[in-house]
């Protein structure tokens, strides 16, 4: 991939390598940090692989432009284009900031523009504002969706006008068969599709099917969840956020899924629920002994797992982790190695042209 910004957007930090040697550097890293020989590696596009993006709005005497942090954090830098955008999301820019830019209410205090694309949906995009925006705004706004055929909302302090409708629908394609999602313009998603689903299928092929029940901790929308429920008996899964639960839900309607109980509880709520230490009203009707847990699947945040967590996952015959986070991952496979061996570790380039690298482990109890 090439890029007119390199070196000087601060986007993408690794900037000065090809996408051979930027992924060959991170997996060299990785085996170093976890004294590996061998593990799997699961590519990316080279370029227009992210789904979703912000960009800062610049004003000055010759207008709008869409802008990014420079790479020494000094300030913003004006582009023109994005080269590791989705091809969607790349021919909509300069299309968008065209269609504002004569128009005085839509264009002014205009702080930031989200996108968000996938491959069978419009784009949705969200104008981000540093005014009160109201009734006359939203006007405009529809003629600015229907004219360029997006989904829109706007935003600003404390407001939220949905102009069209606040989520898209994604089709992922694993081993053959397709899942679909809703993805909401707050909510968790994927920024690479193309990893995501390489990503959900590595994991599909590890496990094998199953004749036990998975716990599934940061569940989220139901990204792996929904793909993972033909391999097990039933699923019990577990999210904090509230709008997450709800998505999920729906994305178990739309793949008319239905071994699947999602609970809104923090990993450390679940644990006490699990070892009768607390009761929980959002527990209200779910028999938690009816499962059979041997498989224990968890996808925490850069934090990696609490310690109550991490002694509560010791207890399962296997572990999936998926880590967004090397240094808190290895700092947890510290504590389970005295129980635990390696069976598979992959890296998944999500961010390609940065540093950042996930991760994903099928553990077994020895």
């Amino acid at each position: 991939m090439t890029c007119e910004y390199f070196g000087i957007c601060g986007s993408c930090t690794l900037f000065d390598k090809t996408y051979q040697e930027q992924l060959s550097y991170k997996v060299d890293t990785i085996k170093d940090e976890f004294g590996l020989s061998t593990l799997d590696i699961i590519t990316s596009k080279e370029s227009n692989f992210r789904a979703r993006a912000e960009f800062r709005i610049y004003h000055d005497d010759e207008g709008i432009s869409y802008a990014m942090n420079t790479l020494e954090r000094k300030g913003l830098l004006k582009i023109d284009s994005c080269s590791i955008v989705s091809q969607k999301i790349s021919k909509l820019m300069e299309k968008l900031l065209k269609t504002i830019s004569p128009n005085k209410l839509l264009k002014e205090r205009l702080f930031a523009v989200e996108f968000l694309s996938s491959n069978i949906d419009k784009v949705l995009v969200t104008l981000i504002y540093h005014k009160k925006i109201d009734q006359t705004w939203e006007e405009e706004a529809k003629k600015l969706a229907e004219k360029l055929n997006i989904e829109l909302i706007g935003r600003s302090r404390k407001v939220k006008i949905v102009v069209t409708k606040e989520y898209i629908e994604e089709e992922l394609t694993i081993e053959d068969k397709k899942y679909f999602y809703r993805l909401y313009d707050t909510g968790f998603t994927q920024p690479n599709s193309g990893v995501n689903e390489k990503m959900i299928g590595w994991v599909k092929n590890k496990i094998g099917n199953c004749d036990d029940d998975l716990l599934e901790l940061y569940c989220g929308h139901g990204n792996f969840t929904i793909a993972l429920s033909f391999h097990f008996k039933k699923i019990l899964a577990t999210e904090i956020s509230k709008q997450s639960i709800k998505t999920a839900r729906e994305n178990c309607t739309l793949n008319k899924v239905d071994n699947i109980e999602f609970i809104r509880l923090s990993s450390e709520e679940l644990v006490q629920a699990l070892n009768k230490k607390r009761e929980f009203r959002r527990l209200a009707g779910i028999d938690l002994d009816k499962y059979k847990f041997d498989t224990v699947f968890v996808d925490p945040p850069r934090a990696g797992l609490d310690t109550q967590t991490l002694d509560f996952i010791k207890g399962f015959k296997r572990i999936i982790y998926i880590s967004c986070n090397p240094q808190t991952l290895k700092r947890d496979l510290e504590k389970l190695k005295k129980n635990f061996e390696v069976l598979d570790f992959a890296v998944f380039d999500q961010f390609a042209y940065t540093h950042h690298i996930e991760c994903g482990v099928v553990l077994k109890s020895v």
